[in-house]
């Protein structure tokens, strides 16, 4: 051999101080190929002694080329850039590695240096340094744990070089003022953590890196305290894009700064009182456990410390009791631990995040680290492995556990960077492809796919057994039904999983919802308790919700109300205790949007749940009365009083609709309920108006009011989303002329006054929400006519002027408040009016042509317009009220409820079949109606019906599927629209 040829192996043999180890290609000619493709590069280069190499029979040159064929990103970088190679003829691949170390940080000493040229000059460094540490980890020149520690030491040069850059241009701008240019890191204010993998040296090698940023308002540098915050938040931003923006010589590292408090609503850089206020007030667990691996890698070091320090306290409990335990088994709950579910598949298998991988290693020893490091500053360190072994020192693991945890979690690294090695992605997942899984097993020295794929298994089952074992003490409210992690800030891949096997269809959108409960943004989860409390309830919330077959909207809809509470734990507390109220959740969540709606506004109004009577009780009118008498106990200001009626009114209207959901109630009695309660709080807002009314304007001499319930509202067949019928009445002595107060009105426009105020009281939005819509059209004249009319006009209206409809109308009128003398006399008068002898043939055919006009003018949306339909719920008033006005009602007195008057219809107007059609008509009507208005804002569309409100209308009729259901209200409708014909029309079925 020549002595340039020994001179050339003798350099060869240098690199890596060992001869590499081999690497089979995965195809030998395309090995060839890339070898001869780098020796042409190489030479037009002018890398000669890298030829030469290339051109020979050497171990070494067979290795280049393997590493080539198997990795496209080394194939890329080598071809590009040469003389990367041609530099270790003259010294090793560590000794290199050191000196980019030190070219690096020189970086940003050059007083011309640009953004650009330090962007340019990073680029090119860390491409080199990527290089060779792959060559490296390929050739088995070091360990896997020196190949991440070399990782996170370019990480830290890197970052370091961009800070210091940074920090002298902020000088020169004159929006620093360093202690010492020379050394701007130094007192700079200025502190970048390094967190995970970063801060514990164990980077991997297409990592992206974790960064925390905070500022000192404080630090001597700082020429303006108060533009501090913009400023290094600008500066942060400038940081990110300098090192991972892709230039045309690509990046250096990809940057993330979400593991910062509150990564949603806080700027990129925080003050550090901030930080620790939020740490110490509102930090999560798996914020503790993140904070085990903080480590100040760049700016102001002696701040960055200060500060880690100052938060000892919040991540290292002083005590180990049983406070602590819990807080840590929180953090464990979230966690399923696989144990004895079968093989493991490799192809596809995330090295990180799935069974028996790495995350299980490092969480296995974080909990551990947060249970005893109070009490044991030695096992406060970063290092996974390090850890492993302090742990066994201790006792806290068995010295067996510990060294198969350590040699299991080094070979799954030096896996994941073969997996990274191929392409510099970052991905932590095995290929499914055979061509794949053969280049990963080659690159790690394996004969082939099968070898490596046994040794694998092996590797996450010992490391699935120590991990399962550290779980099986832990309580697990997931029943069994997987991962559910939502620490940190990314999706665990398993997690997704289980979501979508629940129901979940946006699994990825629904974690990233879970991951906010817990940064304390929500005053219901500001207090570790809560946060605890809603992490153990979280596995039965999810299948509680995914168990309403449309569960993201279920939970998104469950995300406003939690939003909304004013504290959580008392709420968590009792649905841990009471499945049965998280199912009914659940049930509202996903299948009432009224109900969801209420309560997302008004959360208090679920309180009323807190009541252990609740469903045992029947919401009579006696019932309701003594809970408003209660609440309104104390009130004596007119906005309080009203405001508080408003509250009342919402909570009550949901807890009807809880009794109705549950089937403690049925429609009829709901509705009964839901009437019942606008009678007392509209009788309370009269009685609360006239007080007020009175101060200013005094009283008219003998007047007295009384307020008519029209429509559903007299009918007692009120539903959630009903708004009210009323006519206010009113009487006086016949010589006042004026009220008694200091601004006195004559007694018309004191009436028409109040009932103004009346309607403003019962109709205004507030911060309260509304007690009820109004509608006052069915007053003598319509809307032409005075808002407030006197008896006497009424009768007189009534029995001279009002039409047949109006008449249909007053067969449901009902006082539902005012003077009981007055409302003795208006009813008296009612029943003479509605006991006027009529044509009936007349009153059937006015009633047949309203009918139609109706259908004309107001055509149903489809088959569910139970309202509207052909034989629908008109139809059944317009029989009922026919019935009455021509005197076919077999009872004394008259029945403002349309469902008793149809129940009495006498032999002669219809036999006991067609009665019953038509009470079985009205009740299916009703109980839909009632249910569908619970459920729903807007009407039923028939394509998109909530499967949880599908399963209540099956559940309240026991039909079997929603096309029966259908098919059954169609031929009800069928049998009214016959009945209706033949009792309305004449025409004969």
């Amino acid at each position: 051999m020549s002595s340039a040829r020994k001179k050339q192996a003798g350099g060869a043999g240098a690199w890596f101080g060992t001869p590499p180890k081999s690497l089979r290609p995965l195809d030998a000619d395309h090995a060839v190929e890339q070898r001869e493709d780098l020796a042409e590069a190489a030479g037009e280069a002018g890398a000669v002694q890298l030829a030469a190499l290339l051109a020979g029979a050497d171990p070494l040159a067979d290795f280049i080329s393997a590493a080539m064929d198997l990795s496209p990103f080394l194939r890329g970088c080598l071809k590009r850039e040469p003389s990367i190679l041609e530099r270790l003829f003259d010294t090793s691949v560590a000794m290199r590695l050191a000196a980019i170390d030190a070219e690096i940080a020189a970086l940003a000493d050059g007083d011309d240096l640009t953004e650009t040229g330090l962007m340019r000059g990073l680029r090119v460094l860390k491409r080199e340094a990527h290089v060779l540490i792959a060559l490296g980890n390929l050739a088995g020149e070091v360990e896997a744990q020196e190949t991440t520690a070399r990782l996170s030491r370019l990480a830290d040069n890197c970052v370091g070089a961009a800070i210091r850059f940074l920090l002298r241009q902020a000088h020169k701008a004159g929006k620093l003022q360093l202690p010492d240019p020379s050394d701007p890191e130094k007192d700079s204010g200025w502190i970048v953590l390094g967190m995970g993998k970063l801060g514990a040296c164990e980077l991997n090698f297409s990592s992206d890196i974790d960064l925390i940023v905070f500022f000192d308002p404080n630090a001597p540098a700082i020429v303006d305290r108060y533009e501090s915050a913009d400023h290094f938040v600008r500066m942060t931003r400038q940081l990110v894009r300098i090192l991972q923006d892709r230039t045309e010589h690509g990046y250096v590292f990809r940057t993330d700064l979400r593991l910062r408090p509150d990564p949603g609503s806080t700027p990129l850089a925080i003050p550090v009182e901030a930080a620790l206020h939020y740490y110490e007030s509102r930090g999560q667990n798996w914020e503790r456990a993140a904070m085990i691996k903080a480590r100040a890698i760049a700016g102001d070091l002696k701040a960055g410390k200060a500060f880690l320090a100052e938060l000892r306290p919040y991540v290292w409990r002083k005590y180990l009791d049983y406070a602590a335990i819990a807080d840590v088994h929180s953090i464990k709950r979230q966690i399923h631990a696989h144990k004895g579910f079968g093989d493991i598949a490799v192809r596809g298998h995330n090295v990180k995040l799935g069974r028996g991988g790495i995350r299980e290693i490092e969480f296995f020893v974080q909990t551990q680290q947060l249970i005893a490091g109070g009490r044991f500053p030695e096992l406060r360190g970063r290092e996974t492995t390090a850890m492993l072994m302090v742990l066994a020192e201790r006792g806290w693991i068995s010295d067996e556990a510990a060294e198969t945890l350590t040699s299991q979690y080094w070979f799954l690294r030096d896996v994941e960077h073969a997996i990274q090695i191929v392409a510099d992605e970052q991905t932590h997942t095995l290929p499914e492809e055979d061509e794949g899984l053969e280049r990963v097993a080659r690159l790690l020295g394996y004969r082939d796919a099968d070898a490596f794929s046994d040794v694998f298994r092996k590797a996450l089952k010992l490391v699935e057994s120590h991990y399962a074992a550290l779980f099986e003490t832990a309580p697990q409210l997931s029943s069994g039904i997987g991962n559910l992690v939502f620490t940190g800030e990314g999706d665990d891949p398993g997690t997704l999983q289980t979501l979508s096997e629940l129901g979940f269809e946006r699994a990825s959108d629904i974690s990233r919802v879970i991951r906010t409960w817990h940064y304390g943004r929500y005053r219901a989860t500001q207090s570790a308790e809560a946060r605890e409390r809603l992490t153990e309830l979280t596995p039965a919330l999810l299948q509680a919700f995914g168990g309403t077959r449309r569960a993201d909207e279920a939970l998104l809809r469950f995300d406003e109300f939690l939003g909304g509470l004013p504290a959580g734990i008392q709420l968590f507390s009792l649905l841990h205790s009471n499945p049965g109220l998280l199912k009914l959740l659940a049930t509202i969540m996903g299948a009432a949007p009224r109900l969801a709606a209420i309560i997302t506004r008004r959360p208090h109004v679920f309180d009323g749940l807190l009541d252990p009577a609740l469903l045992s009780e029947l919401p009579s009118k006696a019932y309701l009365d003594e809970r408003l008498t209660a609440f309104l106990q104390g009130a004596t200001l007119h906005e309080e009083i009203l405001d508080r009626l408003r509250v009342f009114a919402a909570e009550q209207k949901f807890l009807i609709g809880m009794r109705l959901l549950t089937g403690s109630i049925d429609a009829a009695r709901a509705g009964k309920a839901f009437s019942d309660l606008a009678d007392l709080t509209i009788a309370a807002a009269l009685e609360a108006v006239m007080a007020e009314f009175a101060l200013r304007h005094g009283k008219v001499a003998g007047g007295r009011i009384v307020v008519l319930g029209m429509g559903k509202l007299g009918s007692r067949e009120l539903t959630a989303g009903s708004d009210v019928d009323l006519i206010l009445l009113y009487e006086h002595d016949a010589d006042a002329e004026y009220s008694t107060g200091d601004k006195e009105l004559a007694p018309a426009h004191y009436f028409a006054r109040l009932t103004q105020r009346l309607i403003a009281a019962v109709s205004a939005p507030t911060a309260e929400g509304v007690l009820y819509e109004l509608d006052l059209r069915l007053r003598p004249s319509g809307n032409k006519g005075p808002v407030a009319t006197h008896v006497d006009a009424f009768g007189k209206y009534q029995l001279e002027q009002a039409e047949t409809w109006e008449h249909m109308a007053l067969t449901r009128a009902r006082i539902v408040a005012g003077d009981p003398e007055l409302a003795a006399r208006v009813e008296a008068e009612i029943e003479a009016v509605l006991g006027l002898t009529r044509d009936p043939a007349k009153i059937r055919q006015e009633a047949a042509e309203m009918r139609k006009l109706i259908a004309e003018e107001k055509p149903p949306r489809d088959n569910w317009d139970i309202k509207l339909i052909a034989g629908g719920l008109i139809d059944l008033e317009f029989v009922a009220q026919v019935a009455t006005l021509t005197g076919q009602v077999g009872t004394e007195h008259r029945q403002p409820s349309t469902i008793e008057t149809l129940s009495r219809l006498r032999e002669s107007f219809a036999d006991a079949q067609t009665r019953a059609d038509l009470v079985a008509a009205h009740n299916l009507y009703t109980t839909l109606s009632q249910i569908i208005r619970i459920c729903l804002t807007g009407p039923l569309e028939p394509e998109d019906v909530p499967p949880g409100l599908a399963d209540l209308m099956l559940a309240s009729t026991d039909l079997p599927d929603m096309a029966v259901l259908q098919s059954h209200v169609e031929e009800t409708s069928r049998k009214v629209d016959i009945h209706f014909g033949r009792l309305l029309r004449g025409k004969m079925g």
